[in-house]
Formats: structure tokens, C-alpha cells, sequence
């Protein structure tokens, strides 16, 4: 009866061990550990074209049109007359828009979803100017060169006084512009009144502070979410919202970086420079990396791809049973040494009897009710 019960609980634990599950610790690991992809990589930036056209001396802004396929939109700095050139992606000029108008200094051009051009004469590097002026053009409907061209003329003051600025953005959905300050101590933007009027004077609105950054230009992407605010050596995208908020970076080709227009892609961005024979880069819409994982999450596995449970499995079993003969042996040498059992102590109680010429001990039952 002595060795039934350490032989009984070796059982018990025998089939115990062989029943429970193994631990998460002990199962195999993986060769790798499995990463979730990231964003993909941005692909370098790719050159389009260049503006060799002796009458482009520096351009300083770029525009996708509406109603040509393959034709950007773009202007002189100061010192030009008024008046845009549309060229086509390998950098000759096929349209040519002169207007009667005195112009300052012109800093950017955008275009509606309607198809009207807006050309922002907003730059002010003395921050002097008492008003400043945008101008609105439609599209025309054929290539060439056109003359007087009818226009509007818009006037507007800022809130605070005169600022420098160099980009404009027009809201997708409601045309709503903004005017974005250029300052190396943080600029602001400024909204427009909804409807802008041609008598008189619009008094603009602080919208928000802009991101930090030296802004030259900028743009909505299509979904009107999103805005591209370009600097003179990135392009970053912006969150837009009550407080516009950078989310992704993205360098651009060295020079003094001016423009950016959306791409043949909603994914792509033209970025160009304020030079003779400005070069017209394409590169990526800067894109959010997708947010790491918890260290303790485990990836699920991609349907259709192979994986290892198989062998996992294999392992697994293999060793819950060397962990269960470990178990046994272990319980095995405690059986071999189990403390003496009452035979034992019976037979030294007869031998000590006899040295001391004592009788020896007689064995008494137990009596079971």
C-alpha cells in the first residue's frame, strides 16, 4: 500500500501533463518574426521636362488644367506682364493667356474644378502692401496664343496687417481660397469671404496657423481632405481641418523648389523650381506609414499564403511528451527513494529487540468497524 499511492499520483500526473495544452512559451518560435508591411517606399523623384522656353525667366507657380489633358499651367515671378503660359509634359508652350492688368508681384496660380484659372498676385517680401489682388481667368477652349483676355480682379486685406505669402489653395468642393503667409517665425492662413466681391476691398479671415515650414506653394489633393504644402526642399501632406496638421514628408530634387501641381495620378505631385529653364519633376503624394503593431499582437496569416502550423503542431506534441516522461522519471526516482516504509520500521524495531533481549514487537491489525 506504501508504493500504491506515489504509483497512483505518477499516474494522475502522467495523463494530466498529456492533456494539458503547451504553454505559448514553450511552443517553437518561428524562424522570423512576422512584420506587418509598411507604407511602400516613395520611388526617386522622376524628371518630366524642362521649361526652356526664353519667355519662362522664373517660374513660380504650376497648375494642372481642366480642359486640356497633359497641360500644366504657369507665370513669371515679379517683373512680367500679366500673363500664363500652358505647357504640355515635354515642356513646350501651346498656350499663351495675355490680360490688361497691372501686376505686382504674382506668386502662385491655381485652378477650379469649373475650369477658371485664379492667378495670386500676394507677394510682399516688405510686407508693405496696403491690399493685395487675385485674378480670375476662365479657360480657354482652343491651344494657341490669346489676347485681352477677360478677367476679374479681387482686392483683400489681412486682419493684422500686410504679410508675404506665396500660397494659394482653392477647396475642392466650394472653391473656397485660402491664402497661406510665408515667414520664417511660423506663418498663418487666411480664408476668403464664400463669395469674394470685385467692388472694393475683402477683408480676409485668420483661419489657422499654419505648420512650421517656409511655405512657396501648395495645393488640395482631389479629395479635399488633404492638402500639399511645398517648402524649398520637401513637399509635406497636411490633415486639413480646424487645425491643419502634418502628417507625411517627402524630399524633392535640390533647388530653390517653388511650385507643386497635382500629378497625372491623384498619387503624384509636379514640383518645380524659380529658374531659366526650370526643371519639372514628378514624384509621390507623401503618404501616412501605416501604424506599428502592439509587441505582444500576433499577425494573422495571409490567406492563400503557406505557412508552418503543420510542423508547429509536430513540435509541439513532441514535446508535451518529453515534458511528460520528464515528469515520470522524475516521480519514478522519487518512488525508489520514498522514506521506509512500515515493514522496514517494523523489522528494526525486531532487531533492536534482540540486542537488547527484549520480545520482539507483534504486528497488530486494524479492526474496520
Amino acid at each position: 500500500m506504501t508504493l500504491l499511492r506515489p504509483l497512483a499520483l505518477a499516474a494522475a500526473t502522467f495523463f494530466t501533463l498529456g492533456a494539458l495544452p503547451l504553454a505559448p512559451s514553450a511552443a517553437a518560435a518561428p524562424s522570423s518574426a512576422v512584420v506587418p508591411a509598411a507604407d511602400p517606399t516613395p520611388g526617386a523623384a522622376k524628371k518630366l521636362f524642362t521649361m526652356s522656353d526664353s519667355r519662362i525667366r522664373e517660374s513660380s507657380g504650376l497648375a494642372k488644367a481642366q480642359n486640356f489633358e497633359g497641360i500644366y499651367w504657369t507665370m513669371n515671378d515679379s517683373g512680367d506682364s500679366a500673363r500664363v503660359f500652358g505647357v504640355d509634359l515635354t515642356g513646350k508652350v501651346k498656350l499663351t493667356l495675355n490680360f490688361n492688368a497691372d501686376v505686382r508681384d504674382v506668386e502662385a496660380i491655381a485652378v477650379d474644378k469649373d475650369g477658371t484659372i485664379y492667378l495670386a498676385d500676394i507677394g510682399d517680401n516688405k510686407a508693405n502692401r496696403d491690399m493685395v489682388s487675385i485674378y480670375t481667368l476662365p479657360e480657354p477652349t482652343h491651344l494657341g496664343e490669346t489676347d485681352n483676355v477677360r478677367y476679374h480682379r479681387y482686392d483683400f486685406t489681412y486682419p493684422d496687417g500686410a504679410h508675404d505669402a506665396e500660397t494659394l489653395l482653392i477647396e475642392p468642393g466650394t472653391n473656397q481660397l485660402y491664402i497661406v503667409t510665408k515667414s520664417t517665425k511660423g506663418g498663418a492662413i487666411y480664408s476668403a469671404p464664400p463669395a469674394p466681391s470685385v467692388e472694393g476691398t475683402n477683408e480676409l479671415t485668420k483661419f489657422a496657423p499654419a505648420p512650421k515650414g517656409v511655405f512657396t506653394d501648395g495645393t488640395f489633393l482631389p479629395d479635399g481632405q488633404q492638402v500639399v504644402l511645398r517648402t524649398y526642399t520637401d513637399v509635406q501632406t497636411v490633415a486639413w481641418g480646424e487645425t491643419p496638421t502634418v502628417i507625411a514628408k517627402g524630399v524633392t530634387p535640390l533647388g530653390q523648389g517653388e511650385s507643386v501641381a497635382l500629378g497625372k495620378t491623384d498619387d503624384t505631385l509636379l514640383v518645380g523650381y524659380d529658374a531659366e529653364n526650370s526643371p519639372v519633376y514628378q514624384v509621390q503624394v507623401p503618404a501616412k506609414k501605416a501604424a506599428s503593431p502592439p509587441p505582444n499582437a500576433t499577425p494573422s496569416p495571409k490567406p492563400g499564403a503557406s505557412t508552418d502550423d503543420g510542423t508547429a503542431s509536430k513540435k509541439s506534441h513532441s514535446l508535451r511528451w518529453i515534458l511528460i516522461g520528464a515528469a515520470a522519471f522524475a516521480l519514478l526516482i522519487t518512488i525508489l527513494t520514498f522514506p521506509p516504509g512500515r515493514r522496514e520500521r517494523l523489522d528494526r524495531m525486531a532487531e533492536n529487540a534482540r540486542l537488547t533481549g527484549q520480545s520482539p514487537p507483534t504486528p497488530h491489525r486494524r479492526h474496520h468497524a
